[in-house]
C-alpha cells in the first residue's frame, strides 16, 4: 500500500514539474516614449489600475529618476 501511494506521489509530483510554468504577469518591462505633455502622473494612470501615486513610485525608481522633468522623446521603462 505504501508503495503504491509513494509511486502516485512520485508521478505526481512529476508530472506537475513537466507541465508547471512561469507566471506570465511579469512579463517584460515595456518602453514608453515620453510625448510632449506627458507627465509621470499620466502615465501612470495609463499603465496602472487603482492609485497612481503608486505607479510614479515605480516609474521614479526603475528608470531612477531624480525628480519629475520629463523631455519629449525620453524612454522609460514601464515595469
Amino acid at each position: 500500500m505504501f508503495g503504491r501511494l509513494l509511486l502516485v506521489s512520485v508521478l505526481v509530483l512529476a508530472l506537475w514539474a513537466v507541465l508547471a510554468r512561469g507566471s506570465e504577469g511579469a512579463g517584460e518591462p515595456q518602453v514608453y516614449v515620453v510625448k510632449a505633455h506627458d507627465t509621470l502622473w499620466s502615465i501612470a494612470e495609463a499603465h496602472y489600475r487603482g492609485d497612481p501615486r503608486e505607479g510614479v513610485w515605480r516609474l521614479r525608481e526603475r528608470n531612477r529618476l531624480v525628480g519629475t522633468l520629463l523631455r519629449p522623446g525620453q524612454r522609460l521603462l514601464v515595469p
